[in-house]
């Protein structure tokens, strides 16, 4: 009695090493290796720690002329009293280009998140370095290092911190704007 293996056991001719079912698993691991890396390196390219961008159509009311920031400060500081919010004061104007870079960041989709769920943004205008001075002086920001200056409040309208890092957010990365709000987002509340 002679026993015959399988025929698709054997390579087929000279050039066909592997047995077949073998070159089928390797060939499809490599195809689904191939796919994976080619996705990963999409989905991982909208993280890379790259400059922050200006936006096509910069806002030209993102620092109301005719806002009263007092009167949105205060209205902040209850909203945040009742959404358990910190609040964000981004002093600046519209003749900023780092400040466009800035809101935009605020709005990119890593962003938002961790500043739609922990804070208020209230923009203060500075005009051209003559207005609301003494707002900057009461939440400690030099204008003399240059806008957008952020200072962080905390639900209650108290002043927590404030700095100048962000002047220059052309230069700034994704990363670091999501550092600075990881830092300054309120402790998680617990459970009662």
């Amino acid at each position: 009695m002679t026993i015959h293996p399988p025929l698709n056991c054997f390579p087929r001719d000279a050039g066909d090493l592997a047995p077949r079912p073998v070159r089928i698993k390797a060939v499809t691991a490599l195809r689904t290796l191939a796919l994976l890396l080619a996705f990963s390196q999409l989905g991982f390219s909208q993280w890379v720690n790259k400059p922050l961008e200006a936006p096509a159509n910069p806002n030209p009311q993102l620092y109301a002329a005719n806002a009263n920031a007092r009167h949105e400060i205060s209205h902040a500081v209850v909203t945040a009293a009742k959404s358990h919010k910190r609040i964000l004061l981004v002093f600046g104007g519209n003749w900023c280009i780092d400040c466009h870079v800035l809101e935009k960041a605020f709005h990119q989709p890593r962003i938002a998140p961790l500043v739609d769920n922990n804070f208020l943004v209230v923009h203060v205008d500075v005009g051209e370095y003559t207005k609301n001075l003494d707002l900057a002086a009461k939440y400690r920001i030099d204008l003399k290092k240059g806008v957008p200056a952020v200072a962080v409040l905390n639900e209650h309208g108290a002043f927590l911190y404030s700095t100048s890092e962000f002047e220059k957010a052309r230069l700034l990365t994704e990363d670091d704007v999501a550092q600075f709000l990881d830092r300054w987002r309120p402790a998680a509340r617990s459970s009662p």
